[in-house]
């Protein structure tokens, strides 16, 4: 079996290893030369665990390749999957030309019976339009070669990938032609082999909207718990204790209602959008997600004003240690973080900034020049002021508060993940904040 995926972003490389890594005969497609050359001799751009040994393998065992020319990367395969990871345009929806241009080169170039496969996040309908414009490129080159498009949206999760890939909760196959149901049964067989009642069959409109459903659902628990949090300090309850009395309700589960400062990276901050666009676009508000967005945006300002309410106003010159910087644990995915609203607003306050976060420094070096890098996370710590917790990363979870305390100038922990037990904070002589406690 042979398959070209077209991008090696997050979802284009873990796809691509993925379908490798069960035997099939797989070519990433990228037009950046220079990300080409760089994945050909082993630099992988992105962090998620496992993935960077699963492409050594499966380059060395020949399953796995990558090239910059579309030519290539589209014949003799029988499965193009459109897996870019898409931007939003100037008024915030999803920018559909990148999608649009691979649905052309697809028409012009495929020289056997192919499927054409949608991955990407995209607003309700684009399947429609991929197969029109494919169809009108194929009718421009007289060619009667057969071909399916399909829209299969992706479910994977930043630090857990290769296991959602592997054994997903759901494969959403979507298409209107019978043909492309037997393609997509073929390319999954391995994976559902045990697992059928998992995949669910529909329309390419339908499959568009259960993935903008899925994640606007799960924000929506994010947000609507964040601002429980925020009431429960303010009327004295314990919002641990409250996130336990209704995760115990097997209506509702324990699962996207953690409190907390904020959710990031692009999946669920663009799906938001997205769909409120969506709905503006056919006459309907969507009032409930334009409420989670605001309740988001709002969040990540909340442990700067924790921060100045323990300070007041003026914070210049004190200094600030932020434990993680990535949206989420095992990810150097930085994209809509609330670690970039806190340290924006620690730099025009006037701080002095240290940070560290074990794959996520990087990115922060390229564009907060003056933020201080730590060697480790205790090194990051020496002098601080202030030790706010953004990133909820394991090494985090029982530091040695000694080495901590010794190494701080003022013992203030504002905890925006509540993984700390604040009794125990407070006993060994930290003044301690975290969210709705």
């Amino acid at each position: 079996m042979n398959i070209s995926i077209v991008g090696t972003g997050y979802m284009g490389l873990v796809t691509g290893t993925c379908f490798a890594d069960l035997g099939a005969n797989v070519i990433c497609v990228d037009t950046d030369r220079q990300k080409v050359n760089r994945l050909i001799f082993g630099s992988i751009p992105i962090y998620e665990p496992g993935l960077e040994k699963a492409i050594t393998t499966n380059v060395n065992e020949g399953r796995l390749r990558f090239v910059s020319d579309f030519a290539k990367g589209f014949a003799d395969v029988d499965y193009v999957f459109c897996a870019i990871d898409t931007t939003p345009d100037k008024d915030g929806s999803t920018d559909l030309a990148p999608i649009y241009d691979i649905a052309r080169v697809f028409g012009q170039s495929i020289n056997q019976p192919c499927t054409f496969v949608l991955k990407s996040t995209v607003p309700v309908g684009t399947a429609q339009q991929v197969i029109e414009i494919i169809g009108q490129e194929m009718a421009d080159r007289k060619c009667d070669l057969h071909f399916d498009v399909v829209s299969n949206p992706d479910f994977i999760t930043e630090g857990n990938a290769i296991k959602d890939f592997m054994k997903p909760d759901r494969i959403v196959i979507g298409t209107e032609a019978e043909s492309a149901v037997e393609a997509m049964r073929r390319l999954y067989h391995t994976i559902l082999r045990h697992n059928e009642y998992h995949v669910i069959y529909t329309d390419t409109r339908t499959a568009e909207m259960i993935k903008y459903a899925a994640t606007s659902m799960l924000a929506t628990r994010v947000s609507f718990m964040n601002e429980i949090a925020n009431l429960c300090e303010l009327v004295g309850a314990d919002i641990n204790t409250v996130r336990h009395g209704v995760g115990t309700d097997s209506r509702i589960g324990p699962k996207y209602i953690f409190p907390g400062c904020g959710y990031g990276g692009t999946l669920f901050p663009q799906d938001i959008k997205d769909l409120i666009k969506i709905g503006q676009s056919n006459g309907c508000e969507m009032k409930v997600l334009e409420a989670v967005d605001n309740v988001n945006v709002r969040q990540k300002h909340i442990l700067f004003e924790k921060l100045k309410q323990h300070f007041g106003d003026n914070l210049k010159d004190k200094t600030v240690t932020l434990w993680g910087l990535s949206f989420k644990p095992e990810t150097d995915d930085m994209r809509e973080a609330p670690s970039i609203v806190t340290l924006n607003q620690l730099t025009e306050a006037g701080c002095n900034i240290r940070v560290y976060d074990p794959v996520a420094m990087n990115a922060t070096k390229l564009r907060w020049d003056q933020v201080y890098c730590g060697i480790d996370m205790y090194d990051a710590v020496k002098g601080a002021d202030a030790l706010l917790i953004l990133t909820e990363w394991r090494q985090f979870r029982i530091p040695a508060w000694d080495r901590v305390k010794s190494l701080m100038r003022t013992p203030l922990v504002i905890d925006g993940r509540n993984i700390y037990d604040p009794a125990e904070l407070e006993q060994m002589g930290f003044t301690y904040r975290c969210i709705g406690r």
